[in-house]
Formats: C-alpha cells, sequence, structure tokens
C-alpha cells in the first residue's frame, strides 16, 4: 500500500498533490450550476462541491476557491441572491467538464457548448436542459473557512424537477436511472450504479 507522510505531501510536485488530495476524499457529485448576471448574461460552471446541509429547511453547501481573481459564479450568486444546480448525465460529460475553462464573464459557456439553457416556473437563473435533476436555488448565508480562504456558500431549495422514472414512492431519487455521473478527483467522471438500499438501522 502507497504511503504519504506530511513531509511527503509538503513535497510533491504540485499537480501530482492537487490530484492526489482532490481524489482521495472518493467520489463526489457532478453539478453544473447556472447563474445569471445582473446585466443578464448567463454563466454555467462544473463543480464537485455540493454537499447536503439540512432537509429542513431544505439547504446545500457549495465550497467555492477564494475570491482572490474572478469568480462568474459566485459573483452572480452574491449579486442576484438566486442560482440553479443541475445533475450531470452521461451523455453531456465532454461538454460539462469543457465549462471549467476560463472564460471571460461576457462568454457564456451555453454558448461554447452543446448544453442548452432552459428557464422554468419564471426562475431568473438558467437551468440545463438535459440535467435528469435540476434544483432552484435562494443564498441563505456564507462562510469563510479561515485557514485557506474557502468560500462555503449556503442555498436553500426552492424549486425541485426531477425526472419522473428516477422518483420512487418513498421520494429517493434513483440516480442510476438518469445515467448521473459522479466525479474521481478534478477529471474522472463515472457512472456508479445502485446495486442495493438498506434499512434504517437501529442498535442490535
Amino acid at each position: 500500500m502507497a504511503y504519504f507522510s506530511k513531509t511527503d505531501l509538503d513535497s510533491l510536485h504540485h499537480l501530482y498533490r492537487i490530484n492526489l488530495i482532490n481524489s482521495c476524499t472518493g467520489y463526489k457529485s457532478a453539478n453544473l450550476i447556472g447563474t445569471k448576471s445582473v446585466d443578464n448574461l448567463e454563466n454555467l460552471a462544473v463543480f464537485s462541491s455540493v454537499t447536503h446541509m439540512g432537509s429542513h429547511p431544505p439547504l446545500l453547501g457549495v465550497f467555492f476557491r477564494p475570491a482572490t481573481v474572478a469568480r462568474n459564479t459566485y459573483e452572480n450568486i452574491k449579486s442576484t441572491g438566486v442560482y440553479t444546480i443541475n445533475h450531470i448525465n452521461e451523455e453531456v460529460i465532454e461538454d460539462a467538464h469543457h465549462t471549467s475553462a476560463k472564460y471571460d464573464k461576457l462568454i457564456s459557456e451555453f454558448e461554447k457548448t452543446d448544453l442548452k439553457p432552459e428557464y422554468l416556473n419564471d426562475f431568473s437563473a438558467p437551468f440545463v436542459e438535459s440535467a435528469p435533476v435540476k434544483l432552484a436555488m435562494k443564498f441563505v448565508e456564507e462562510y469563510e473557512i479561515k485557514c485557506n480562504g474557502i468560500i462555503l456558500v449556503i442555498g436553500e431549495i426552492i424549486d425541485l424537477h426531477i425526472q419522473d422514472e428516477m422518483l420512487e414512492n418513498d421520494g429517493f431519487i434513483n440516480l442510476t436511472l438518469g445515467k448521473v455521473a459522479a466525479i474521481n478527483g478534478l477529471d474522472g467522471y463515472a457512472i456508479p450504479q445502485l446495486k442495493k438500499r438498506l434499512d434504517y438501522q437501529r442498535p442490535k
């Protein structure tokens, strides 16, 4: 088994260390966050840092790198208060990954890919038309992680759109049926398969 001490990690080539640390946590959710600026410019970016924060109210967190350079998604969220989270499915992986390219805020990633914007229920931020699960989000609050400047943005789900066949009778969303992707590290994409659901566990 490979072993890395703290000293080893500190001395690694920076790209090797980035790949190692980003992939050691396991599979992460693969999402596209859609926003629109106050000037009505659409923006779309891939994120693997969306995490559940609570169910009532329904809250999700997204981690952003420090705002020391232009962060179009973060800036749009802060200026408009709304955004969308869209699951990436198998058919759009390459286009979804391309949204990680650093385009100027005047250029929409929708224009540089085959991904199509969709507007639902008069929500002002764009959804991704092909996404099997689409969430309309409202900004709630943010926290700075002081040790490295990362920003945690917390939002509330105010609308939720799910492909009919993916929604089971007890509210469980079967992501396998939507061929929803997961991210391994920064650039590895997988399509997980649901193997088994287990009952709620109590002490033996």
